[in-house]
C-alpha cells in the first residue's frame, strides 16, 4: 500500500461523520417523548402491546419502527440491515467464512429459493459432485425451496470443519449430500490473456477487504507478461469500499486528486490522491462498464476517464454519486446513511446521472428470454405449447392466467477463482475494446 492513503482516507471520514453528528439532534430513551409526535410514537407503541388483537413480536415491531423511520428520508441507499443479513454482508466483507465453496442466484421468479450459479474446484460441493443449475430443496431438515436467498446462505455457511447436508434438485431428480465446510476465500478479481498480449482482468466487486490486495496481484501479474495494452472490465461491478476504488484507480494514475467527498453544509475535501510508484500500470487501458457499474466502479471509470488515463467503452452507468458510513448497531445490525456526495477529479457529480463512457456500446452478454402470458383458462389447467421446438407446460392459476418466462443466458464462467472467460463473439463491448486497443 502506498504510505498515508488510509490514514488521509480514514481521517477524511472521521471528520465528516463529526460535522454530520454535530448537526442532528441527540435522541435518548428519556428525551424520546418531549415532542408531541415523539409522545405519539411511544403511545402507539403501547397501545399496540395493550389492545392488539393478536401477540405483538416486540424486535420485528421495533425493527419495523427503524425501516419507517429511515424509509421517511426516501433515500435507497440509507437503510438498516437486520442482524442476520448483516452477519453475511460482514463474512462477504472479510472476504472468507466456513463454507462449500459456490454460488447462489434465486431459483424462482419471485426471487426465492437457491440454484447453483457455479461450483469452484477444490472445494467442498466440488468434492461430492455438486453442478451448476443444481437447486436446492433441504438444508439439513429445513425446506429451502421458498426461503429467501440470503436464509440459504446462512444454513449453508457454518464453523470450520462442521458438517452440513443439503438435498439437491437435478433435473427434477432429488439427491442428497454431506460436505464438511472448509474455508472459502472470496476471490474478486478474474483475469486472462486475449490474443495480441492484451491483458484483461475482470473487477467484480468492491464489498471485499481484499479486494485490493487480489488486484495488485493481477496488475503485477500483467506487467510480469509484458502486457501493454489492458481491459479493466467493471460491468456489473455494484461498488463497495471507496478506498479499494480509489486504490484501484491509484494504480493507473501518478499523480492528480481521485475523488473528492462533499458534505451537506457544501464543504469539500478531497478523500483520494493518486501517487507514483514502481508497481504502476502504465501502458493503454480501456475500461469497461454497463448500467449496472455503480458507486466505486464509477469513481475508478470517472476519474480515469477525468484525467484522460483511460478510454471507458460500454453502457450509461447506474449513477450512484453517494458515500455512506456504516455503522454496528447494539442488536448486531448495521446501518448505512448517506452522509456525503463524492465529486470525480473534475468536479463532476454524477448522482442520477452516471457516467457517459467515450464509446457507447449495448452490453450483448444478456438477452431478454423468451417469455409469454395468456388468459381464458381454466383454473389449474396445465396446457403445452412447443418453444423453439421444445414442449413448454405452465398452469393456470384461479384465474385461469399463466405465464412462462425461459431461462436467462447465463455468462460462462471458470471453476477455478481468479480465472476469467470471456466471449468475444457475443459479448459487443469487448469486441470494440479489442478493436479500440489495436
Amino acid at each position: 500500500m502506498k504510505p498515508n492513503r488510509f490514514a488521509l482516507a480514514a481521517g477524511t471520514l472521521a471528520l465528516t461523520a463529526a460535522v454530520a453528528y454535530a448537526q442532528m439532534n441527540t435522541y435518548t430513551t428519556s428525551n424520546i417523548a418531549a415532542t408531541p409526535v415523539g409522545k405519539t410514537f411511544v403511545q402507539v407503541l403501547n397501545d399496540l402491546n395493550k389492545y392488539y388483537l393478536h401477540p405483538v413480536d416486540q424486535d420485528k415491531l421495533l425493527r419495523g419502527a427503524i425501516q419507517g423511520a429511515l424509509g421517511s428520508l426516501d433515500d435507497e441507499f440509507t437503510y438498516y440491515s437486520e442482524p442476520e443479513k448483516n452477519q453475511i454482508d460482514a463474512q462477504n466483507l472479510q472476504g472468507s467464512f466456513g463454507g462449500i465453496g459456490v454460488t447462489l442466484v434465486a431459483a424462482n421468479p419471485d426471487g426465492t429459493g437457491g440454484k447453483i450459479d457455479n461450483v469452484y474446484k477444490g472445494n467442498a460441493a466440488a468434492k461430492v459432485g455438486v453442478q451448476i443449475g443444481d437447486v436446492f430443496v433441504k438444508v439439513g431438515d429445513k425446506d429451502v425451496m421458498t426461503a429467501k436467498l440470503d436464509d440459504i446462505v446462512k444454513l449453508v455457511r457454518g464453523p470450520l470443519n462442521s458438517k452440513v447436508t443439503v438435498t439437491f434438485a437435478r433435473n427434477g431428480k432429488p439427491y442428497t449430500v454431506e460436505m464438511t465446510r472448509s474455508q472459502v476465500n472470496i476471490v474478486s478479481v478474474e483475469e486472462t490473456i486475449l490474443p495480441g498480449n492484451i491483458g484483461y482482468i475482470a473487477l467484480n466487486t468492491f464489498y471485499n477487504e481484499k479486494v485490493s490486495e487480489q488486484f495488485r496481484a493481477a496488475i503485477a501479474d500483467m506487467k510480469k507478461k509484458n502486457v501493454q495494452k489492458l481491459i479493466l472490465d467493471l460491468r456489473d461491478n455494484g461498488g463497495g469500499l471507496l478506498n479499494a476504488g480509489v486504490d484501484v484507480a491509484d494504480q493507473f494514475m501518478q499523480t492528480g486528486n481521485i475523488v473528492s467527498l462533499r458534505d451537506r453544509s457544501g464543504k469539500t475535501q478531497v478523500y483520494g490522491k493518486a501517487s507514483r510508484a514502481a508497481s504502476d500500470y502504465t501502458g493503454k487501458l480501456v475500461v469497461l462498464v454497463n448500467k449496472n457499474s455503480a458507486s466505486a466502479s464509477e469513481v475508478v471509470s470517472g476519474a480515469l476517464q477525468d484525467v484522460k488515463r483511460a478510454t471507458v467503452i460500454g453502457e450509461q452507468t447506474f449513477g450512484k454519486g453517494v458515500a455512506q458510513i456504516p455503522i454496528d448497531l447494539p442488536d448486531g445490525g448495521k446501518v448505512a446513511i448517506v452522509a456525503n456526495e463524492w465529486l470525480t477529479p473534475n468536479g463532476r457529480q454524477i448522482h442520477k446521472k452516471g457516467i457517459t463512457p467515450d464509446i457507447v456500446v449495448k452490453d450483448t452478454r444478456y438477452t431478454v428470454p423468451f417469455n409469454f402470458t395468456g388468459s381464458g383458462a381454466e383454473p389449474g389447467k396445465t396446457i403445452t405449447l412447443q418453444v423453439e421446438g421444445k414442449p413448454v407446460t405452465v398452469t393456470a392459476d384461479k384465474d385461469g392466467k399463466f405465464t412462462y418466462t425461459g431461462e436467462v443466458k447465463r455468462p460462462a464462467r471458470s471453476s477455478t477463482q481468479g480465472e476469467a472467460v470471456v466471449d468475444v463473439q457475443g459479448d459487443a463491448i469487448l469486441r470494440k475494446a479489442l478493436e479500440t486497443l489495436k
